[in-house]
């Protein structure tokens, strides 16, 4: 399962919304948290799994706390991983995925008025 989440995805390809239960079968434990207009989805992604490439409509930040990833941005591998902890600014419409070197936690942080975590990839993925 964690290869199907990895593979399907290449450059230019238009991404799925995958759903909490569709992770947590690939063993990527998903939690939610809202609160002031403020959105963080905590990802624990085990080493050899990815976060499939997907784009969103606004710039977000992103923080690893802990573990070693490597990001692709836009079908391209980034020239050095990220070791948590870390932030990062990602921008609209970029195409990018998360692989996970060593088990790894990740957080994606947004402003949004949804607080339904069946919705809000939806929303937040537009």
């Amino acid at each position: 399962m964690i290869a199907a989440l990895i593979g399907g995805a290449g450059p230019g390809a238009a991404a799925a919304v995958l759903k909490d239960a569709d992770l947590a079968k690939a063993g990527v434990g998903v939690a939610h948290f809202f609160g002031g207009g403020a959105y963080v989805k905590e990802t624990e992604i085990p080493a050899g799994a990815a976060l499939a490439q997907h784009a969103h409509d606004h710039d977000h930040l992103s923080y690893l706390v802990s573990g070693e990833v490597r990001l692709e941005v836009e079908g391209h591998a980034s020239p050095m991983w990220l070791r948590g902890p870390c932030a990062i600014e990602v921008k609209a419409g970029r195409t990018h995925a998360v692989h996970a070197v060593t088990d790894a936690v990740w957080l994606c942080i947004w402003a949004t008025d949804c607080t339904d975590p069946e919705r809000v990839d939806e929303v937040l993925l537009g």
